[in-house]
């Protein structure tokens, strides 16, 4: 089971809740070579439709997810547009997989939608291809933005992307799983990595045939870069390099082989057979993990499909200290504008009323994440379910505790998940050695980012 979702969707799915429902972080790669086309096309056109007649302008806007988000973003949609009668907004949403190839389809063709849902592991891929507009230029309000969410954003090419959410990783547990094995649910505020292994095998031996303490991590790059932050690495690097060596993920590696060894975690075959199962089916949601990593957008689908009332956990760490954790705000998607728009001041208006109107947030409300813009937020506090309510109670309260927002992906690193997952793979089937799998995998990242 992955560590964590794809982007938080909140609804769809994952870190594009990674939302709708959904499914954990997965490969969903930009077609490079088609995003690189855009360079050479010419800069006049775009995919705005014409101003007409009355001044009434027409703005594409594209973002993926499950049909309540569909729901939710059409309805701020018209109240946006009873507040601009003559700017109209044209929707185009469809599932995570298919997005990014359409996109970079209709970035190449010169046909990008005015306003684009970005996600974190793309914005640096399309930002330099000089795909999206820099939003700094234009009248958006980011003064109540987190800073290290809207950082993210930030790059040589300008502001090309709003947040649109907010989310940490977490872990989820089930108290039901817990209280089935007689086993008390642990202190997320000292726990260690340790303690970590030693509960969730405590709980597998506790527990029928099939149950796991937690599910295994190693299916992403989210998880890697939580274990390498605790140890002093990075992911990446400020200049877009990896910031780890083989040894590293070689010694994550190593303990989700001992997690494996002591029955902590599924089987390899089932770690395999789980990642390829929708939120509804994973193993928290059918009581078979008493823990799972997720994003923390992701609790409340998760909630809804465990029928439990699951607890939000820090991390642990190697210290037993909340603030050793390495936490940051990430941003679960950005509003980006495409820089071939024909109407950018209209754009930036729509992108603003995402971002900082209270009448988009108590539609939207936590459908993206946590909503970013902190007077909004409190605004639709009372407008929340409790899931949502007890994630933006977990947002707040580590707020102290949060390290240095990590370095965004560089260009290419749309490919790092995929080759994390395999080499997960390949190490928990006894295929290769860690020291092996750690070589072979950093060789294909260093690879996959300078291309």
């Amino acid at each position: 089971m992955p560590l964590f979702p794809r982007p938080a969707t909140g609804s769809q799915s994952a870190g594009s809740s990674p939302s709708g429902p959904t499914r954990r972080f997965r490969k969903a790669g930009v077609v490079a070579a088609a995003v690189a086309a855009v360079m050479a096309l010419s800069a006049c056109g775009g995919g705005s439709s014409p101003q007409s007649a009355d001044g009434t302008v027409e703005l594409r806007f594209s973002w993926w997810g499950g049909d309540k988000r569909a729901q939710l973003t059409q309805e701020a949609i018209k109240q946006f547009e009873a507040e601009n009668p003559k700017i109209k907004i044209k929707p185009e949403f469809g599932d995570w997989s298919g997005y990014w190839d359409k996109l970079a389809t209709q970035v190449a063709a010169n046909d990008a939608p005015d306003i684009i849902q970005m996600d974190e592991k793309y914005i640096t891929e399309y930002s330099t291809r000089g795909a999206l507009l820099d939003l700094s230029k234009y009248d958006i309000d980011t003064s109540k933005l987190d800073e290290a969410a809207l950082n993210a954003g930030k790059g040589e090419d300008g502001l090309t992307g709003i947040p649109a959410g907010i989310n940490a990783a977490t872990i989820l547990a089930n108290p039901k799983v817990f209280e089935a094995a007689g086993v008390p649910l642990p202190d997320d505020s000292t726990w260690t990595w340790e303690d970590f292994g030693r509960i969730a095998a405590e709980v597998t031996e506790k527990s029928p045939k099939g149950t796991y303490g937690a599910a295994a991590y190693g299916t992403d790059e989210a998880s890697l870069g939580v274990w390498l932050r605790q140890n002093g690495k990075s992911l990446y690097t400020s200049d877009g390099k990896l910031g780890f060596e083989p040894g590293d993920i070689a010694e994550w590696w190593a303990f989700l082989k001992d997690l494996s060894k002591n029955k902590a975690v599924p089987t390899a075959s089932e770690v395999v057979e789980a990642e390829a199962a929708p939120l509804d089916q994973s193993g928290l949601a059918t009581g078979k993990n008493g823990m799972a990593f997720w994003w923390s957008n992701q609790a409340p689908a998760l909630e809804k499909a465990s029928g439990a009332d699951l607890k939000i956990l820090r991390f642990p760490t190697k210290t037993g200290k909340a603030e050793d954790a390495g936490l940051w705000y990430k941003a679960s998607q950005f509003w980006s504008a495409s820089s071939r728009t024909k109407h950018p001041e209209e754009t930036a208006k729509f992108i603003n009323f995402l971002t900082n109107n209270v009448k988009a947030g108590e539609t939207l409300l936590a459908d993206r994440g946590v909503y970013p813009n902190s007077d909004v937020r409190a605004a639709i506090e009372p407008k929340l379910t409790p899931a949502d309510v007890k994630v933006v109670k977990f947002i707040d309260q580590i707020k102290d505790e949060l390290g240095e927002a990590p370095a965004p992906p560089p260009k290419g690193a749309g490919a790092i998940q995929e080759i994390i997952k395999r080499y997960t793979s390949e190490v928990l089937f006894e295929r290769l050695s860690t020291d092996e799998a750690g070589k072979k995998a950093v060789d294909e990242m260093k690879s996959a980012i300078s291309s």
